[in-house]
């Protein structure tokens, strides 16, 4: 039996001012993040116009994909559905469901293990079908693609790309970023039988890839995005902590790769494009961000190739041994023991 379609998942994001706020609390419900912080949060929305350029964005990749499955014979409309905010998944599966929709293959918006980047859409997955009904489409989850060359190539390029706008300087530091999580969350990313850690595992193993494409011996893994309380141990060093640390080695040029998304997340122009920009610049460095590599006419090859996957059987394309969970169905875990929700600390 084939597909019918393709279920593009993301993360969401407001378009408007008036959005930001229940965007906000959609994303923190159940998490006790205090309102003084999504207060914080909208503030840096607001300083957009109240626009995040995600949706924005997924709409060119999936127009992109669409356009790459046609060139392929593949006739897989494609649907798109947000974890937290519109179009809510609930209503994208119920759309599929009225089109006829039977089996569908979901791309997630993200390269790599862990609870926010892959089991959580798992459950997003079961929590649409759970909204539709017993007559709701099979959905099978594609998987993590970190170490996929045309990811890497892609990203390498931009890298590079960076490098050339800021003249190719001598001791140039290169630093590729990704959204921080709980130390514990990281633990919980990989299977103990692993040693955990799947998430900061792959991240170090994709920027390795990354840097010796692009010809780099030297860089560093730093984090971005943190939003937990001081007292909980989150991965580090921060990418403006880091900043602080290369002036004080007398670095004098820095590029910075955030090679955790595949798009501009508002934390992506805001963390980097402004805070980390405005601490290189208090320091007198000079400062340039890679893009993000769903701008790239190679990042809707990817998802055509993780689609061929299933339905011709076409081999998988990786250049690490490390795991690359995926293909779960309708939402099942992909591995026992992988990506668990991190255990908050007892008040």
């Amino acid at each position: 039996m084939g597909y019918d379609a393709l279920l593009w998942l993301s993360f969401g994001g407001p378009e408007g001012p008036d959005e930001v706020m229940p965007f906000l609390e959609n994303v923190t419900r159940g998490r006790g993040v205090p309102r003084e912080r999504l207060l914080e949060v909208a503030e840096h929305y607001q300083h957009f116009g109240g626009v995040s350029p995600i949706n924005r964005l997924n709409r060119a990749a999936i127009a992109a994909v669409e356009k790459q499955l046609a060139a392929e014979g593949l006739d897989l409309p494609v649907y798109f559905g947000n974890r937290n905010w519109q179009p809510m998944v609930e209503d994208t599966v119920a759309r599929m469901k009225a089109d006829g929709v039977q089996r569908v293959l979901a791309f997630p918006t993200s390269a790599y293990g862990g609870y926010s980047a892959c089991r959580q859409y798992d459950e997003d997955i079961v929590r649409a079908r759970e909204a539709v009904g017993p007559e709701a489409p099979e959905i099978v989850k594609l998987r993590q693609f970190f170490d996929h060359p045309l990811f890497i190539s892609a990203i390498a390029d931009a890298v590079r790309a960076a490098h050339a706008r800021l003249g190719d300087r001598p001791g140039t530091r290169t630093v590729f970023t990704a959204h921080s999580v709980p130390v514990s969350a990281d633990v919980a990313s990989g299977p103990p039988a692993e040693g955990g850690r799947r998430y900061s595992r792959q991240i170090a193993e994709a920027a390795r890839l990354v840097a010796a494409e692009a010809g780099i011996a030297e860089y560093d893994v730093v984090w971005q995005s943190r939003s937990g309380p001081p007292q909980v141990p989150w991965l580090e060093p921060d990418i403006v902590d880091h900043l602080d640390a290369l002036h004080a080695a007398g670095v004098k040029s820095v590029v910075v790769s955030p090679i955790g998304f595949v798009s501009d997340h508002l934390e992506v122009i805001w963390d980097l494009d402004n805070e980390a920009a405005e601490r290189a610049a208090e320091h007198g460095m000079a400062f340039a961000r890679a893009a993000t590599p769903d701008v790239d006419p190679r990042f809707a090859e990817l998802v055509v190739e993780l689609v061929r996957e299933h339905i011709s059987g076409a081999p998988a394309r990786k250049l690490s041994p490390f795991p690359a969970d995926g293909c779960s169905l309708n939402g099942a875990p992909c591995s026992v023991g992988c990506c668990e929700p991190a255990r908050r600390p007892a008040r």
